[in-house]
Order: structure tokens, then sequence, then C-alpha cells
């Protein structure tokens, strides 16, 4: 008897590579069902149809990611170490990304056009987790007074968001990591200055 759990799972999983790596426009179900062996069939079972497929494999993408980012938050007793543990997640992209085929909230932002609208409705919310995420740690920082107060926190986590994202883009375009980590000492510096 199959596990229902572990073959949709398991097409997540190959679905994520496909789409990261292919795009999700360029990605079939074809392509998919030759990735996972399954059937047209099966995969309809698990998904309604692509468009549930795709924005379900960036939600399992993204709650890779997440959970990479937990382990590697989680330890750390300031924020602002909690902070540079994330600039340092980020930077893997280029040289060891987690995801095979790189970022998939980038990747995803950039296909999610008017024309793809549940693709995009779902970055927006991995977006939103991620600003949180770091508003959340700014927040405790400034609780635990390791962080100042009265600085521009929604300003902050989307000055971060920005520099890892465009240089996680610019450093895959040039296929060199030059560019995030001019950015992440860039952050460093901005960190620098909001630290007690």
């Amino acid at each position: 008897m199959r596990n229902p759990e572990a073959t949709k799972e398991n097409i997540l999983k190959r679905s994520g590579v496909l789409f990261n790596t292919n795009g999700y426009k360029a990605t079939s179900i074809s392509d998919i069902t030759t990735a996972t062996g399954l059937t047209k069939g099966a995969i309809y079972t698990h998904f309604t149809n692509k468009d549930e497929l795709e924005r379900e494999t960036l939600s399992y993408l993204s709650s890779l990611l997440f959970e990479k980012l937990r382990e590697l938050t989680k330890p750390e007793v300031t924020a602002g170490n909690k902070l540079r543990s994330i600039f340092t997640f980020f930077e893997s992209y280029i040289t060891n990304p987690p995801v095979k085929g790189g970022c998939p909230l980038l990747n995803a932002a950039i296909e999610a056009d008017d024309a793809h609208a549940g693709l995009r409705k779902e970055a927006l919310k991995i977006l939103s987790v991620l600003r949180g995420s770091v508003v959340s740690i700014l927040n405790k920082g400034i609780e635990r007074k390791q962080i100042k107060t009265g600085i521009d926190k929604d300003f902050f986590a989307t000055l971060i968001i920005a520099c890892l994202e465009g240089s996680i883009m610019m450093s895959k375009l040039e296929r060199n990591d030059s560019d995030i980590k001019k950015m992440i000492k860039h952050l460093n510096q901005q960190l620098q200055q909001i630290e007690i």
C-alpha cells in the first residue's frame, strides 16, 4: 500500500528542483511525471492543477529554507548574531545553495507577474514571513537592550532582504560571489550602527 503523504512529498521535492532550476512556466507536467516516475493522474490525485502544484512547491521549498534559517539563528544569543547568521546563510547561495537552483523566493518573484497571480501571492506570503522574522529579531534585540531603540525596523528589514536577494541575483549572473560579499560587508556595517 502506498503512503500518500510520502508520494506528495516526493512530488514536491522533485517538482521543486525542476521549477527552481528550469522555471515555473518552462516546467511541464510531463517533465514532472518523468522526474517522479508517476502518471499525470497520480500527480492530479494530490494537486488540482499545475497552479496549485506550483504554489505548494514554492511553499515546500520555502519551508526547507526557513527550517535551515531557524537552525542557524536559534543558537545565537544576540539579535546582531542572529542577523549575521542570516547574512551567512544567504551568502551560501552562491557557492553552496541549500536548494538546487538558488533562492526559491527570488526565482518565483521573477516569474510571478499579473498572469501568474497565485504564484505571486505565495511569493508575497514568503516575503512577508521573512520580513516579519527580521523585524521580530530586531524587536527582541531592542527588548534585550542589544539594539538601539527608535530604529526603523521595517526599513532595516527591507534593506536586509533587498541587499541579500539583489546581490544573489547579481552574483548568480556574474557567476562569482563578489556582489554578495560587498552587500554583506555593507549590512554588517549597518548592523554595527544599530547595535548597543
